[in-house]
């Protein structure tokens, strides 16, 4: 499974093991917001690195949809009704900061860029009154939209609101500028480095599996903080969704759609990579997200985004299929900042809900401003935003659902033992006693390409239950949204480290 941007990914040049490991700022993730604020402070004369745990953009940035819009679906009025109208006012002014870096970034370096108009829509009479909601918000906070009927759509819409000269884009071509200029400017990038944890002091000494770096500040722009000071696992609420481009001789709508309803579908068009196919682009459409872990079957959620497709554009055919995870705060705007008990030398950015392409740039813009003492008034106002009862209820509810699939998954796994095997594409958690142990602990059982793999069924963050996600063949943690292979790989989240062989 492997997203349109990453088939080829481009060639990005990275630096080896004999490379400086002293520096100004160590900058920890090479998505889009790492790469971007490494960029402005090597710009700024620092000595930077970045170390990325897998190789460039393999995570979030890569397996992004890439529309580069203000206007988000349904985002602003939660983004409203959770905080002020002054937060949503910086959140909007913040989001165009962002686009026009980015959308100026690709311009200088002749990147191709397709302006389309950012559509959100309602596919059912329900979603209506939600499509009211947010033009009432995006003109609030002065955002020009109109309320047009999606009138390319091969379905029935019931309302629209529409906000012109958006950007898609490709955000690995972004990424490999970013890193080029990045190296040109002396800044160092080792892939296949992963964090493991920190010791602030002066300097701060960075923990990985390639030994220790050192920094007078840390960033951390992984997603996800794999540090637990600030407890932003405990804030957040991990999503997948899932995305696919397809080949059709019908019509293609030339717009950035997104319905406000439940399942969500986000559809958009991308230049057609084989010149040979005969068609100028492919028909990009994702959505059908859940919450990491808690899906039953999320096989069932990629084969509904397959079934909808083929439903309304019969006989389309599949190039590429991906998924991609994001992050969400209480309030809908990203946390992005000083990391509590960093002691003002270490720094965060994560919480952007499905919209990275605008926030990553404007979290980098906010960390770039923390850092060299340029912070803009936008990035002053959300620092200091008040969370109203609407944002507060919704933490209280995160957190009430993680308590639940503790007890659920720990209840489950010890009330009945752990296969031998699984069927191929499967896999079961069950109690199992560990060679030499005493006490059974839930142990995850899975058989991928014929390969049965035995491992803990616990998650080494915080111990939750793990659950087998069918669409992917990995274990993903309900709780705090780690992932796993089916042979115990950490591939994302808090956590620092695999899992355990069994």
């Amino acid at each position: 499974m492997t997203s349109l941007w990453l088939d080829p990914a481009p060639i990005i040049e990275t630096d080896g093991a004999d490379s400086p490991r002293a520096f100004d700022e160590v900058v920890v993730g090479a998505g889009l917001t790492g790469l971007v604020t490494a960029v402005l402070l090597a710009r700024a004369g620092r000595r930077v690195g970045v170390l990325e745990a897998r190789t460039v953009g393999a995570v979030t940035t890569g397996n992004t949809t890439a529309k580069l819009s203000v206007l988000q679906g349904a985002h602003l009025q939660h983004v409203r009704r959770r905080t002020s109208e002054r937060v949503l006012r910086a959140y909007v002014e913040a989001n165009l900061a962002g686009q026009a870096w980015l959308r100026a970034y690709l311009a200088e370096r002749g990147l191709p860029v397709q302006v389309r108009d950012a559509v959100s829509f309602a596919a059912s009479p329900d979603g209506r009154s939600t499509v009211e909601r947010e033009v009432e918000a995006a003109r609030s906070a002065g955002l020009p939209v109109t309320t047009q009927l999606a009138e390319q759509l091969p379905f029935e819409v019931h309302a629209a609101v529409r906000l012109r000269d958006q950007a898609q884009f490709d955000p690995m071509d972004a990424l490999a500028a970013l890193a080029a200029e990045f190296r040109a400017l002396g800044g160092v990038i080792r892939t296949g480095v992963r964090m493991t944890g920190a010791r602030v002091g002066r300097p701060v000494r960075v923990r990985t599996t390639a030994g220790e770096f050192t920094a007078e500040r840390l960033v951390i722009a992984t997603g996800i903080p794999i540090l637990d000071r600030g407890l932003y696992f405990a804030k957040l609420r991990g999503h997948r969704s899932y995305a696919a481009a397809y080949r059709t001789d019908a019509p293609l709508p030339q717009g950035m759609y997104l319905s406000v309803d439940s399942p969500t579908r986000s559809i958009r068009t991308a230049p057609e990579p084989d010149v040979a196919a005969g068609a100028p682009e492919l028909l990009l459409v994702g959505g059908y997200g859940h919450e990491v872990g808690r899906e039953p079957s999320p096989r069932s959620r990629v084969d509904g985004l397959e079934a909808w497709t083929q439903q309304v554009w019969p006989g389309a055919r599949q190039t590429h299929r991906w998924s991609a995870q994001d992050y969400e705060t209480p309030h809908g705007v990203p946390f992005v900042g000083w990391l509590p008990r960093g002691r003002g030398r270490v720094f965060v950015a994560t919480g952007y809900d499905k919209w990275g392409m605008t926030n990553a740039v404007q979290c980098a813009l906010t960390l770039a401003g923390d850092l060299l003492g340029e912070l803009p008034e936008w990035a002053r106002t959300l620092r200091h935003r008040v969370s109203r009862p609407a944002a507060i209820g919704a933490g209280i509810g995160m957190n009430a659902a993680v308590a639940k699939h503790y007890a659920v998954g720990w209840a489950r796994a010890m009330t009945r033992p752990a296969p031998d095997a699984t069927p191929e594409g499967g896999g079961a958690v069950g109690r199992a006693t560990r060679p030499g142990g005493r006490v059974p602990l839930p142990t995850a059982v899975s058989t991928v390409d014929g390969v049965t793999c035995r491992v803990s069924g616990m998650c080494p963050h915080l111990g939750a239950v793990l659950a087998w996600n069918d669409a992917e063949r990995t274990w993903d943690c309900p709780a705090h949204a780690s992932r796993f292979t089916a042979d115990g790989r950490l591939l994302e989240g808090p956590a620092k480290r695999g899992l355990r062989t069994r």
